[in-house]
């Protein structure tokens, strides 16, 4: 499978299989048509030579294994399939409860649909020994710290951290422990902590100020960001910005959003993730199909608007931007996807067990219990199989090893059916992935 498409004015052709990116002339690019349909316009539109010239390249590259490429090995697929099964992560809800009331929050204000609660320090480290039981020989294992809003809840967060580092040690582990924060209730103590103790942070903010205070609201209906931005900025540069992401969320009251990740790398944050908002309730601030080639030609102004700020010497990240064209993901990988309900579960406060964070609290998901943590067989077994080879809408499109199939989470929640891709978040991540794509090509170009 082959995907070819203009950015930037640059000829991109993606080989799919194969992961290989080309960079060609117009002759090149134009040829792929000739050779996939059979178009004899070309013929009018170049010479002879030319033509000739243009085919010796292209069957070089299919010789050599970067243009119409086979398939991942599908001998593979059973291995992966018969894996011993092994838990590398595990996201803990340590608060059902925020003090803040976003519009757009899938935990609806963090109690996931039920009452406020707090995880006990017994539960919390309930979740430490199951990840380590069924870690299996695997040594690098990852903790995220998880809301609502965990710092709402410090202290247990502290002594899971501290009974961690010691199980680590007497099973011969290494646990990394992340945690995801609006900021609010940050302090000397706590940011001192999670600079010693977190290896990423994730800071909830949306953008520019009326966008943020738009949506992150206060339970008194006032915005957030005026309380949020300084202490965020303090704990950014007491890291020295580094191991953190600024993450925000767009909807369609702000289909402009590359304004607002400008406006976060104006402010100094240089690890930016503005993500779209799934919903699909209807509501006003909901991304629709109509909205989408407003969002394809923001997400490809963005790109440009980091090129020229590279260029100054101003560069930042943008998440979604983030591709390794040159290892890329093992086969496993491409084919697995990201381990929900299989290698990474969330711990409710209550020690329910669902397959990620956002599938607590919805009926027919909950996989077990702690302390005991026996997971449900056939409900791993729909996660397993959640991959791009089985979905009839993944195996024509040439971003599936990018995504590996896509959220389980939004698709449940777009058409009830884990297997059954969200078609705007397909069509998100096929231009997020172009754009990446094009600005590696870039810098290649540059180089």
């Amino acid at each position: 499978m082959v995907h070819k498409y203009k950015c930037n004015n640059i000829n991109i052709v993606l080989d799919v299989n194969s992961g290989s990116v080309h960079v060609v002339d117009d002759i090149v690019f134009d040829m792929l048509d000739y050779i996939k349909y059979g178009n004899n316009a070309i013929e009018n539109k170049y010479s002879r030579y030319e033509i000739s010239e243009a085919l010796e390249e292209i069957t070089k590259l299919k010789q050599q294994g970067m243009l119409f490429s086979e398939e991942p090995p599908r001998e593979a697929l059973p291995d992966i399939a018969a894996r011993e099964p092994v838990i590398k992560a595990l996201c803990l809800h340590v608060a059902h409860d925020c003090n803040l009331k976003c519009r757009y929050c899938f935990a609806r204000e963090g109690t996931y649909g039920g009452v406020r609660s707090l995880m006990s320090l017994e539960t919390g480290r309930a979740a430490v020994d199951f990840l380590i039981k069924n870690s299996g020989s695997r040594r690098n294992l990852e903790i995220d710290f998880f809301g609502g809003e965990p710092l709402l809840n410090f202290e247990t967060v502290k002594g899971i951290v501290q009974y961690g580092r010691e199980a680590e040690k007497r099973h011969g582990k290494h646990i990394r422990f992340t945690l995801t924060t609006n900021g609010l209730l940050l302090d000397d103590e706590s940011e001192r902590f999670l600079n010693e103790e977190m290896h990423n942070i994730v800071l909830s903010l949306d953008g520019r100020r009326e966008v943020h205070d738009n949506m992150r609201v206060a339970r008194g209906g006032q915005g957030s960001y005026d309380a949020a931005l300084p202490k965020l900025r303090h704990l950014v540069e007491s890291r020295g910005h580094e191991n953190y992401y600024v993450r925000g969320t767009f909807t369609r009251a702000n289909l402009d959003f590359c304004e607002d990740a400008l406006h976060l790398a104006d402010l100094g944050f240089r690890r930016i993730s503005l993500e779209p908002v799934v919903d699909c309730t209807g509501a006003d601030y909901a991304i629709t199909p109509e909205d989408l080639d407003a969002i394809s030609a923001e997400y490809e102004r963005l790109a440009l608007k980091m090129l020229e700020r590279k260029s100054n010497g101003q560069g930042f990240t943008f998440f979604h931007y983030v591709i390794d064209l040159t290892g890329g993901p093992c086969v496993a990988k491409r084919l697995t996807g990201c381990g929900a309900g299989t290698e990474y579960l969330a711990v409710a406060p209550d020690g329910a067990l669902y397959p990620c964070h956002q599938f607590v609290g919805i009926a027919g998901f909950e996989m077990g219990r702690l302390p005991e943590g026996n997971l449900d067989a056939g409900i791993r077994g729909r996660f397993e199989k959640c991959r791009p080879e089985a979905k009839a809408a993944c195996r024509e499109c040439f971003a599936k090893f990018y995504c590996c199939g896509g959220c389980a989470a939004a698709a449940y929640n777009a058409s009830g059916d884990i297997m059954k891709p969200y078609e705007i978040g397909c069509e998100l991540e096929r231009k997020r992935v172009e754009c990446a794509i094009m600005l590696e090509a870039a810098g290649e170009k540059e180089a």
